[in-house]
């Protein structure tokens, strides 16, 4: 069996979903433990920005998987009550289904992702940016929060948004290239990225961090009012 990774997207709608979306519970964790063939998960909130942010956004939370086998997810994603029960609440949602590529750091002390795959310059790519924040670091967070340019309408671009477990101190960026060259265009050329990952290093902002790169192999779903099968 070759391992897998998916990222499953919700926008909630009213009150109450939200409320469910921006915060999984204890019940719901326990319940994906018990899960067949899955081995690492996470339920996200997201940010307002696309990048880190200490603005939530309420609307948009993320499901994140490592399973076993691609026959796992998808047993999970046709049969679960507990998934079915966000999609219902959901006014749109798409999920990414991911080869690892690369993978650098842990993720509350270990290391999910097993690499299958071989990243292409002229083929898409996922990445992902995870790190838990030192609390006597988080202004110097904010203050590059503000001043980061955004992903927004960036060459190659197809998807980017702001996740975490917890705002400030726990969060994460996934960013959808429509190929590598674009991607290492934006994080070796762009100069306010370089500026902020110097500063990271300089100031010893992060007491655990991650970086990982993925290859996109297949989306199914919505978002926006758009098939997400066209982004890649």
């Amino acid at each position: 069996m070759n391992q897998i990774t998916t990222c499953s997207f919700f926008k909630m709608a009213g009150f109450s979903n939200k409320l469910v979306g921006f915060h999984a519970n204890a019940f719901e964790s326990a319940c994906l433990k018990k899960i067949a063939g899955l081995s690492f998960f996470k339920f996200l909130g997201s940010s307002a920005k696309t990048g880190f942010s200490a603005m939530p956004n309420f609307v948009t939370c993320l499901l994140l998987c490592v399973w076993k086998s691609e026959e796992c997810a998808s047993h999970f994603f046709s049969k679960n009550p507990l998934f079915k029960n966000y999609q219902k609440r959901s006014t749109e949602q798409f999920t990414v289904y991911l080869n690892s590529a690369e993978s650098h750091g842990c993720w509350d002390g270990v290391k999910p992702f097993e690499k299958s795959k071989t990243l292409s310059l002229d083929k898409p790519v996922l990445v992902l940016t995870r790190a838990s924040i030192r609390l006597k670091k988080t202004m110097f967070v904010l203050e590059q929060s503000r001043q980061s340019q955004s992903l927004e309408r960036y060459k190659g671009l197809a998807f980017s948004i702001g996740v975490g477990e917890w705002p400030l101190i726990q969060q994460a960026t996934i960013s959808i290239w429509q190929t590598q060259a674009e991607m290492l265009d934006y994080a070796y050329k762009n100069q306010k990225h370089k500026e902020v990952v110097m500063l990271t290093r300089k100031l010893n902002w992060y007491k655990e961090e991650m970086f990982a790169s993925f290859v996109p192999y297949k989306l199914k779903g919505f978002w926006d009012g758009k098939n997400v099968e066209n982004w890649v």
